[in-house]
């Protein structure tokens, strides 16, 4: 198995032209990007860079820095734009980072005193600006870290995962094999590349086969912000780019569905789309399937450095996450707690290493032909007053096929029913929503249905701490945010029971 370094290598002699990257800055071969990257290089080691924090868009300079921070053994922080000032400053300051390469239209001189910040010149690649941080202490990592990935946890403090190259590279092999992915590939990234699925699926998986990447600002595919989406520019840059492979997350998925019902387009080259990082209604799957859409579910988590599982052309089930790939085994808790060997981290940053095999948080079961079911969220799953298990997640799924509700929240604990948040389409009408709670309620059992809901005043984002960076929602932010229009539902005469 050849790493990554070697990969670019051999494919910068084997195939000096072929295109490595495309997007607005043009195109660039395999010989430049790692020319490129050796640039880069040269002015980090100049420097004495030992731990590096990127704060950039999509695009070429993404890339650049990535590749050059692996090939020179330095560790890479990735840092998500979305992320608060708040917990910009607290990945910084939890990594120990000795230097940012950061976006010249974006600033942390707010973040931190004049004395602690030196801008370098720095022209080796465009649009980005180096800066050394002063007066930082170095954290300690666990030996061998590669790169520290942060998720955003259960609270407003991103918890820092350090994961090897090593383990890294395992999942994107695994990812090539499953995915049937070949130098023929072109992939579109229209996720941030700061998470590990965009990272290693979009471009480590494509650069080691010599595929090529098209990689754009994410304004430039639809994304803006955390959760803004704009489906028709998503799928023009599809069509445009002749993508044959993308990623996407499952509200993403839904749009790219209800847009390909409207207009009857289709995408001929596009032939594996890979949808995670949240559940996935079995129905929206289907609906995907009919209209044309190769889309295969999977399942993952940062601490096995993204997928663990994955649905594939040759081996697929509607409503699993998959077979585990090759180098995972699954097995089970008491309480159906999925736990994952084989695929480790090397620990969080402040804590010892971690144990084997690593508890998920997840619930599930494997059915008799090895596909792997994820049935809800351990800490998640609440019981109501009459000693009724609830997993949100499921009945969540089915109410936000309907177009009038965008995200859904479900609450029920120790309550004689359950109540949700439900942020509206802003295209929808409150009798929308009614309309779709009633349909939804009607194929639920009793203990699973809505009795009343309240309409949330803002999307559900990581920016407001209610979502975290994969797309997960953070329950606790979200009723503590509701919870004066949440309690008095609980205290009305009567209720409406469809």
């Amino acid at each position: 198995m050849r790493s990554l370094r070697q990969s670019l290598i051999v494919n910068s002699r084997s195939q000096p032209d072929k295109v490595a990257l495309t997007g607005m800055s043009g195109s660039m071969t395999y010989a430049e990007l790692r020319n490129n990257v050796d640039r880069v290089i040269e002015v980090l080691k100049h420097n004495n860079v030992k731990r590096l924090g990127l704060l950039c868009d999509n695009g070429f300079s993404w890339v650049i820095a990535d590749l050059a921070s692996i090939f020179s053994e330095i560790v890479l922080v990735p840092i998500p734009l979305f992320f608060s000032s708040r917990q910009i400053l607290h990945s910084i300051k939890d990594a120990g980072l000795s230097a940012l390469l950061i976006d010249k239209t974006l600033s942390i001189s707010k973040l931190f005193h004049e004395d602690m910040l030196e801008s370098i010149q720095f022209d080796a690649v465009d649009g980005l600006d180096l800066i050394l941080l002063k007066g930082i202490p170095s954290s300690e990592v666990p030996e061998g870290t590669g790169k520290i990935t942060y998720t955003s946890g259960t609270t407003g403090e991103p918890k820092g995962v350090c994961l090897s190259y090593e383990q890294i590279e395992k999942v994107a092999y695994a990812l090539c094999t499953a995915s049937e992915s070949s130098s023929h590939d072109r992939h579109l990234c229209l996720t941030p590349l700061s998470t590990l699925l965009e990272n290693i699926g979009g471009i480590y998986c494509p650069l080691m086969l010599g595929a090529s990447v098209c990689v754009n600002p994410l304004r430039q595919v639809g994304l803006t912000g955390s959760n803004g989406f704009n489906a028709e520019m998503m799928a023009h840059s599809i069509m445009t780019s002749e993508a044959s492979t993308i990623i996407l997350a499952p509200q993403m998925l839904q749009s790219l569905v209800a847009r390909v019902k409207e207009s009857g387009l289709n995408f001929p080259k596009l032939r594996f789309i890979a949808v995670g990082g949240a559940p996935v209604s079995e129905d929206l799957l289907r609906q995907a399937h009919l209209v044309g859409l190769p889309v295969f579910e999977g399942y993952g988590m940062s601490e096995c450095a993204s997928v663990v599982s994955l649905n594939t052309p040759r081996s697929t089930r509607l409503g699993s996450a998959g077979h585990p790939l090759p180098h995972v085994s699954i097995s089970f808790a008491e309480d159906g707690e999925i736990r994952v060997n084989g695929s480790g981290f090397l620990g969080y940053l402040g804590d010892d290493r971690p144990v084997q095999p690593i508890p998920t948080g997840d619930i599930g079961y494997m059915d008799e032909e090895g596909f792997l079911h994820i049935t809800g969220r351990k800490k998640s799953i609440f019981i109501n007053s009459f000693g009724r298990n609830v997993a949100p997640e499921w009945v969540e799924r089915e109410f936000t096929l309907f177009p009038a509700i965008h995200q859904i929240a479900v609450f029920g604990e120790s309550k004689p029913f359950n109540v949700a948040v439900v942020v509206q389409n802003p295209n929808s009408s409150s009798m929308d929503v009614r309309n779709a709670i009633e349909m939804v309620n009607r194929n639920l059992p009793d203990y699973a249905q809505i009795r009343d809901w309240v309409i949330a005043d803002k999307a559900f984002s990581p920016s407001n701490l209610q979502l975290t960076a994969n797309g997960r929602l953070k329950r606790d932010s979200i009723l503590q945010a509701y919870s004066d229009l949440i309690e008095p539902l609980y205290k009305k005469e009567s209720n409406v029971v469809f």
